[in-house]
């Protein structure tokens, strides 16, 4: 382990949706109070989605540890196969008993408990992860729990958690009056460069860590890879923690690009990082040529005398050249000659 190695408290990039290490920055500080906010005000239901690895389940851990003892908390790690199921989830979650198996005498059931607890100025939230898995007929149940109201108050708080492929579902005629009654919805994006930067650094901070456990490149790298890797927390999470395992197993106190370079090849994120570091390397090679020296030329010596006329020699090259070609432009002139008397003669007799 390299805890003792790098100084850490604790392991800084488990891919575990540990709220600790909750990210309350950028986009995600924004949505965890826009959904605090409509839930506190008991507008009902919130839906947000994101790529795969964007930190959803770690932001629904976070919002269950935000609320006191006056919310009844209902956690769903997938959603169930049906509304039926789900409403024998909630009755039993609630502390229920029933016989019953019909969905209008659960409903029942579930709103007479929630309207109690309602009177006792207590709330109930019920978080659902993973439903770009719901069917059809779940979400139906889910828009009829929405309809649960005293007055102008919603009865059950409901927040939904899955990936994108729910947008889809959202967007099919059928689903026209469940879009109608979405009172929140939010979409957790790719981090850019900045806060994936700061991103690390937070959670460096939270295991006790310090930024100098990655070098300046070796900062550059990680920022470049984590990009090509969609700049989401699950690949920055893996990327990070492997390059630390291969820094320590090399006996180094410090991520360089070279540990960074490894990884991210490994994880098939190399090859924006490739064209960085080749440019870098690139740049080392030409710091380390050494710089030649130009000779100094020596000024011409005042009492020689400086001179452009031809010698005799090249005079001699360049007459004998031109006496040289004449024999052969005779001959030329001569064979033309023949040639055309030789025509001339032909067309004659002809």
């Amino acid at each position: 382990m390299y805890l003792e190695n790098f100084k850490l408290k604790k392991l800084p990039f488990e891919n575990v949706p540990d709220p600790a290490f909750f990210f309350d920055q950028g986009d995600y500080g924004q949505i965890r109070n826009r959904i605090k906010n409509s839930l506190i005000a008991g507008r009902g239901l919130t839906i947000v989605t994101g790529p795969i690895g964007s930190g959803k389940t770690t932001l629904s851990q976070m919002m269950k540890s935000d609320y006191s003892a006056n919310f009844q908390l209902i956690w769903m790690a997938e959603p169930p196969d049906n509304s039926t199921d789900l409403f024998l989830f909630i009755i039993q979650e609630l502390g229920l008993e029933t016989s019953k198996t019909e969905k209008v005498f659960l409903l029942r059931e579930i709103r007479e408990a929630l309207l109690k607890m309602n009177s006792a100025e207590k709330k109930c939230l019920m978080i659902i992860d993973e439903s770009h898995l719901a069917t059809n007929d779940l979400l139906n149940g889910i828009r009829i729990l929405n309809n649960l109201e005293e007055g102008p108050t919603k009865l059950i708080q409901i927040l939904l958690l899955g990936q994108m492929e729910i947008l889809e579902t959202l967007k099919k005629p059928e689903m026209k009056s469940f879009m109608q009654r979405i009172a929140s919805l939010e979409k957790i994006g790719h981090m850019k460069a900045d806060k994936i930067h700061q991103y690390i650094s937070h959670r460096i901070k939270m295991a006790g860590g310090k930024p100098s456990l990655f070098t300046e490149t070796g900062w550059k790298a990680v920022v470049i890879a984590s990009v090509t890797g969609g700049g989401v927390p699950r690949v920055i999470n893996s990327l990070c923690n492997r390059s630390l395992n291969t820094a320590f197993e090399k006996g180094k106190t410090a991520v360089d690009i070279d540990d960074i370079s490894t990884v991210a090849e490994e994880m098939g994120i190399f090859k924006d990082l490739f064209h960085y570091k080749l440019t870098k390397e690139n740049k080392k090679i030409k710091s380390e040529e050494p710089v030649k020296k130009k000779e100094p030329v020596a000024p011409p010596s005042p009492q020689t005398p400086i001179t452009t006329a031809k010698q005799p020699d090249q005079e001699i090259t360049l007459t004998t050249s031109r006496a040289d070609l004449k024999a052969p432009l005779r001959f030329l002139l001569f064979c033309l000659a023949i040639l055309t008397l030789s025509i001339i003669f032909y067309f004659q007799r002809v």
